[in-house]
């Protein structure tokens, strides 16, 4: 191995050199992920066998963690119209949903070094635990903080437990399919998001608020303690060398290209998936047809994220999203901002849909 691969392998996040070709620069795009990938002397990854295994467990991790964050929309919706928590206005709200993906990826460091040091599966099981409490506990809340604490930070570092270890296992499995599987896993996010949006919308107005959030917490922690005694690495045979951040990284001008594409994408999906259902009453819409705008949504991510992996493979795993990215873009003056009614505020959520959270998929299906 190359004294610069070597290197790459080390640091355990590699990112694209800037070849001339795109072909060459898609050929040396790794995992973007804080999680250590197969080295180049290793043996290639099966394509198969318990992998598809692996898919099962990676897409109802998805389902069950960000599902169950992207259905926030639904309660953020409630607590506006209902004042529940007297004193509190609308950007203390908004910062519980925020809170909650901040703090899935703020642990990434943390998380890197406990899987090193214990395995991918202790620090996962920890976050089953986060997740699940952090709603359970949510259900007791009397006051705004009580909210960032639960449903927000803890929620947020249960997801975060359980994905980031999640990540780089289908790159250990798959390599010639890894696009499709990373697709398959994505739709996970949005399958979740069109169960919870409904079923929360339901308990919310048929049980109460609280009830909502136990059984949701208790769903959560079922289906991903199942989901995690189904993943299994490769760690034993590739043996990854990790390590949670590389400082040398920050030199390389490419780097902070995918940063910042990063950043803007991910301040358009928070944007996106946390105000649409409260824009949708701000025009003159039901409660109930603000949450099927959300159920919309999360169908457009489910339907969306298996065909990005497709056309990526089949098209280029750079041009694609960055093609979609500008689609979003122009869709949200070509379509958000004119709606005025439930048909115009569904189709911008499919669309939307469809596209937000491209960065997420991205990251996970750029090839070794």
């Amino acid at each position: 191995m190359s004294h610069m691969n070597r290197k790459r392998a080390e640091a355990g996040v590699v990112f694209p050199r800037l070849d001339a070709s795109n072909e060459k620069t898609e050929a040396n795009i790794h995992d973007v992920t804080t999680m250590g990938t197969a080295r180049e002397d290793d043996e290639p990854p099966p394509d198969g066998g318990y992998g598809w295994v692996c898919v099962a467990a990676c897409f109802m991790i998805n389902c069950f963690t960000w599902g169950t964050v992207s259905a926030y929309g639904v309660y953020l919706s409630h607590y506006l119209r209902y004042n529940s928590f007297p004193g509190a206005d609308s950007l203390d709200f908004a910062f519980v949903g925020g809170s909650s993906l901040g703090a899935a990826t703020l642990v990434a460091p943390v998380v890197t070094l406990l899987a090193r040091k214990f395995g991918t599966r202790p620090p996962m099981f920890g976050g089953v635990v986060a997740l699940a409490g952090g709603f359970i506990a949510a259900s007791f809340a009397s006051k705004a903080w009580h909210l960032y604490l639960c449903q927000g930070v803890l929620v947020g570092v249960g997801v975060g437990f359980i994905y980031i270890p999640s990540i780089a296992i289908l790159s250990q499995w798959f390599s010639k399919r890894r696009s499709l599987a990373n697709g398959i896993t994505a739709a996970g996010s949005g399958i979740g998001g069109v169960l919870f949006s409904l079923i929360t919308g339901s308990m919310i107005e048929n049980i109460s608020l609280a009830w909502s959030l136990r059984i949701t917490g208790i769903i959560a922690f079922v289906m991903t303690f199942i989901a995690v005694v189904l993943t299994r690495d490769r760690n034993k045979i590739i043996q990854p060398v990790q390590r949670p951040f590389d400082t040398k990284l920050l030199s390389r001008k490419d780097v902070w290209l995918l940063l910042l594409w990063a950043f803007v994408s991910m301040l358009g999906y928070v944007t996106i998936l946390y105000s649409l259902p409260d824009f949708a009453q701000s025009i003159g819409l039901s409660r109930t047809q603000a949450t099927h705008v959300v159920t919309f949504l999360n169908l457009g991510t489910a339907l969306g994220r298996p065909l990005i992996g497709f056309f990526s493979d089949r098209y280029g795993r750079i041009l694609v999203p960055a093609l979609l990215t500008l689609i979003c873009g122009i869709s949200c003056f070509a379509i958000w901002l004119p709606a005025n009614s439930f048909g115009s505020t569904v189709l911008f959520a499919l669309i939307s849909g469809a596209i937000i959270g491209v960065f997420w998929v991205a990251s996970t299906f750029l090839p070794p």
